[in-house]
């Protein structure tokens, strides 16, 4: 599939590339005071490609270009890499528990890739990455352009640790843009996998896919939601200087400001 036939597909949807929006993002008043009754520091960018809306609003914009560790947000890109390398096979495949007990108990069982994207399961993204190799995940992350491509010398925890793979929050909007119309280098099914995984809610006629993420320093919570008329991207990273105290912020700020666009019931 040719560059020209995707631009060309994706204007015909009324879905115009994050880079074309850039120049137009607009500055939200009302989320630098949703940030401050979270005392929560941070950026937040939303792409809103609805048919009747297709707008840009951002807090920070100055942030919202800085790269961040991306932690388990990654796990939406790790497992198309794991699929197409035939590491995993479909979301019917169990992995292995390997008896060490984890803090998260979740954690301390048998998995599949549906449980280890609801659950964030480190040890099973740490296994695709021992597989996979430092080769392939380079050259996975360069072929999909994420972040700034780099792994470092810690193969199992280079997408959990600051100096090793980062992203910016335009950067993972830009990513999920090309994951929702299946433009990413991978199988189609594997990206329409991959999509179903990420489901968190669904009403009537709405689709709310995401995935959080937290490095101990920063947190995320990144996805979209799919409506009729067009899909609505974020992509949030706050400071987390309380740590746990500090995980309940992320989605708090993103459905406040959601739901203020009227693009989250």
């Amino acid at each position: 599939m040719t560059l020209k036939f995707l631009l060309v597909g994706a204007l015909a949807l009324g879905l115009a590339p994050l880079g074309a929006m850039a120049d137009t993002w607009q500055e939200r008043d009302d989320w630098a005071a949703l940030f401050q009754e979270h005392d929560a520091e941070g950026t937040l960018l939303v792409v809103d490609q609805r048919q009747d809306v297709q707008a840009a609003w951002v807090h920070d914009a100055e942030r919202a270009r800085q790269r961040f560790v991306p932690a388990s947000t990654f796990k939406v890109p790790h497992t198309l890499f794991a699929l197409d390398a035939g590491v995993a096979d479909d979301e019917f495949q169990v992995f292995d528990w390997d008896g060490i007990e984890r803090g998260f108990p979740a954690w301390n069982a048998d998995q599949d890739l549906r449980s280890g994207m609801r659950n964030s399961t480190v040890w099973l993204f740490q296994y695709f990455a021992r597989e996979l190799g430092e080769e392939s995940e380079r050259r996975y992350l360069e072929a999909i352009n994420y972040g700034n491509a780099e792994i470092g010398d810690d193969l199992e925890n280079f997408w959990l640790e600051p100096g090793n793979l980062e992203v910016s929050a335009e950067e993972q909007v830009d990513f999920l843009q090309r994951l929702y119309r299946n433009e990413l280098p991978f199988d189609e099914a594997d990206q329409r996998l991959v999509k179903d995984l990420m489901i968190g809610e669904a009403g009537r006629d709405w689709i709310l896919r995401a995935k959080t993420g937290w490095s101990g320093e920063y947190g995320w919570w990144t996805g979209w939601v799919e409506w009729p008329s067009g899909p609505v991207f974020f992509a949030l990273n706050i400071d987390t200087p309380n740590r746990m105290e500090d995980i309940p912020k992320r989605e708090a700020i993103v459905r406040e400001a959601l739901r203020g666009l009227e693009a989250l019931p």
